[in-house]
């Protein structure tokens, strides 16, 4: 089993440069479907649930790899309709191609998605989107079956604005001619991303970044070259690893603009943060306070995943911070491994409260999801003596080179593979 082995205790100091975000290219590859040609994804990140999104496509009958720093996709050879038990239950976001598949062939059968254990990730939002558009689902043996001779347009109002429910049907809805109106969506920077390639390749669509959001499929190109954002949830790892640290970093290749929340919150904690073009330098030298209440929210509140990250950098603040999930009912499964290394925290319900502790003491604890595992390095960073880190199969999902990025910031960290 891969581990990481950090001593801590060490400030981390220096620049980083972040990957491409994760929750943007693994729609984008779902929506390169539609086009029936060529589409070139730069800044792509290495990570395995690309390379799980790579296996669907080869599935499905495309042509799909690695060229340079991203990837190559074509579906004009595209012949399948049906995506396999294991690779949906190896990518939390597999769903994401139902509206692709459905959309281009009329038909697509799944089974429900796997990846982290951070909650029930129910697709009756999606479902309900296909619906809407004309489709129809029935269970078959476990699997789900969705049929539709022809997709309209439609009026969608979603329950939640659920980021996956609002990006599959903003795909399914590129592959109808009429107009698609999507109300109560989800406005995070990846929608507008994923809107952005959808543009290239010829759809019509505004509103991306609001409430509402307005599709109009059309004639798609052959040949779309798109370049993935930065990852914000990257960005905050190496902010809130700096900051558990009390040290000083400059991210570069990053968007300040998308990390409102997690800036206000660490700008609260005493952390000096400056924005520039692309850069974010923090400095913790002066010592962390607690920043107060932290709700999670749709964006732009302060994001889930980055919820068990600054929960890593307020151990040893001054003070009782609360955190309140309001996203995922299993956000809270670090917390445990915290506590190992010495952590004050104490939960209840979709709250939980953290009272700084002057040292932490390092440990072997195990992470059991994606955000979860880089909140325990970075605990593991700020405390004393040598812990262990398991289950870095989940940290291989989200994160290219993450060991190498925090060594290069000083910090004494291996990987035994």
């Amino acid at each position: 089993m891969s581990r990481m082995i950090i001593n801590g205790g060490v400030p981390l100091s220096g620049s980083v440069t972040v990957q491409g975000a994760k929750n943007s290219v693994l729609p984008i590859m779902a929506a390169a479907v539609l086009t029936g040609g060529k589409t070139v994804i730069h800044n792509c990140p290495r990570i395995s649930d690309v390379e799980c999104s790579l296996r669907i496509l080869d599935h499905l009958g495309c042509v799909a790899r690695w060229e340079g720093d991203g990837v190559y996709i074509d579906t004009g050879t595209m012949t399948g309709s049906t995506i396999p038990d294991d690779l949906m239950g190896d990518l939390r976001s597999s769903v994401i191609f139902m509206g692709a598949v459905l959309a281009r062939t009329g038909r697509v059968r799944f089974s429900p998605p796997g990846g982290c254990e951070i909650g029930p990730r129910p697709i009756d939002l999606h479902l309900e989107a296909m619906k809407r558009l004309g489709a129809s689902a029935v269970s078959d043996k476990g699997s789900i079956i969705c049929r539709a001779d022809r997709l309209h347009g439609a009026v969608i109002e979603l329950r939640f604005p659920s980021v996956g429910a609002t990006e599959n049907a903003m795909i399914a809805a590129a592959g109808c001619c009429e107009l698609t109106v999507i109300k109560n969506a989800a406005a995070e920077p990846e929608i507008s991303d994923l809107a952005e390639y959808l543009r290239k390749a010829g759809a019509s669509v505004t509103g991306d970044g609001t409430g509402t959001i307005e599709i109009r499929g059309g004639r798609f190109e052959k040949s779309v070259v798109h370049e993935i954002i930065p990852d914000r949830i990257v960005t905050a790892t190496y902010l809130a690893a700096t900051a558990a640290t009390g040290g000083h970093v400059r991210v570069e290749g990053t968007r300040p603009d998308h990390l409102g929340a997690v800036l206000e919150a660490l700008s609260r904690m005493g952390c000096e943060v400056e924005t520039g073009n692309g850069t974010i330098v923090l400095d913790a030298g002066r010592g962390l306070v607690s920043p107060g209440v932290v709700v999670t929210g749709p964006y732009p509140r302060f994001p889930t995943d980055a919820q068990p990250l600054l929960m890593a950098a307020c151990l040893k603040a001054r003070g009782e911070t609360v955190f309140e999930e309001t996203v995922f009912e299993n956000r809270f499964r670090h917390v445990p491994e915290m506590i190992r290394m010495g952590a004050d925290i104490s939960v209840k319900g979709h709250r939980a409260a953290v009272r700084g502790v002057n040292t932490l003491r390092g440990a072997e604890v195990s992470a059991g999801e994606l955000r979860g595992c880089a909140a325990l390095i970075a605990a593991a960073l700020s405390a004393d003596g040598e812990s262990t880190v398991g289950g870095i199969k989940y940290l291989d999902r989200g994160y290219d080179g993450l060991c190498r990025g925090l060594r290069a910031l000083g910090a004494d960290i291996r990987r035994i593979d």
